[in-house]
């Protein structure tokens, strides 16, 4: 990634997503640098990846290009406050994976002129198989939405939105995701043992099954309904369980999710965005 430095601020499990990424597509060590209070999770980049780490952010950040602020949401505006007065003289892109928390909060915390772009990844991420939605006002300049988007793709796919609003969605329907298909997959495992299959068997098929319809599905041009229709056939058993499906309001009851998801996101936003 040329020569820009970045900083981490918090070295938890997104931080690390991140790091091991750009590490393993070229971004020598030595441009990357962690602020992170905790000494286990220090010692664990460390022995991980080579990375410096240290408990003074404001060490941290220094001479960065592009800080990620990888926190928990309620410790933003703590952390930036305190960084406040050197993100306005050196004016690094900052970019936030602090679910929730507007752009208006992050640039008050960090203060005038710092530019602010918002990412919300996703789990896979810590496998390389993330997407990230990212959104950025007009005032960051193409070439720092360049450098953001080359950041979160170390992790997985981006995607742009054009309104910041849309990033509710966004949490809703890819960063909370992964735990609805889990959950699928964890009930039709239990079925199937009620059923009389051997639990292990059963564990088996249901996460190979759930690994192979994504494959296939990033595999494929993204018509979803017509994958589903080449897997039904008229009467026959697949037809049988979604038929069982739409009785139950299955539409109705993902959306209904969807919107609580997002409902969610906003009233952490409200929640932590004006703690300060």
């Amino acid at each position: 990634m040329k020569s820009q430095r970045i900083g981490f601020l918090g070295g938890g499990n997104m931080a690390r997503a991140l790091i091991g990424g750009l590490i393993g597509r070229g971004t020598p060590v030595s441009q990357l640098s962690v602020g992170e209070p905790d000494a286990l999770a220090r010692q664990r980049l460390a022995q991980d990846f080579q990375v410096p780490a240290s408990a003074d952010n404001l060490a941290a950040i220094a001479n960065c290009d592009l800080i990620i602020l990888a926190v928990k949401p309620q410790t933003t505006g703590d952390v930036l406050g305190a960084l406040s007065a050197e993100l306005r003289r050196t004016r690094p892109v900052l970019l936030s994976v602090a679910a929730g928390i507007r752009i208006a909060s992050l640039s008050a915390w960090a203060g005038a002129g710092v530019p602010v772009i918002r990412a919300m990844p996703n789990r896979p991420a810590l496998i390389g198989a993330g997407i990230s939605g990212l959104f950025a006002g007009p005032e960051v300049s193409a070439a720092q939405r360049e450098l953001a988007e080359e950041v979160m793709r170390a992790a997985g796919q981006s995607v742009w939105v054009s309104r910041e609003a849309d990033l509710d969605v966004v949490t809703a329907l890819s960063g909370s995701g992964p735990a609805y298909f889990f959950l699928l997959a964890e009930h039709m495992m239990q079925a199937a043992i009620a059923a009389g299959l051997a639990p292990d068997v059963a564990r088996q098929l249901a996460i190979a099954t759930l690994h192979g319809a994504g494959a296939l599905a990033h595999a494929s041009d993204g018509d979803l309904a017509r994958l589903r229709e080449q897997v039904t056939s008229k009467g026959g058993t697949t037809a049988a369980a979604l038929g069982v499906f739409a009785e139950a309001d299955f539409p109705g009851i993902v959306t209904r999710a969807i919107d609580a998801a997002a409902q969610r996101s906003r009233e952490m936003a409200a929640t932590f965005g004006n703690a300060n």
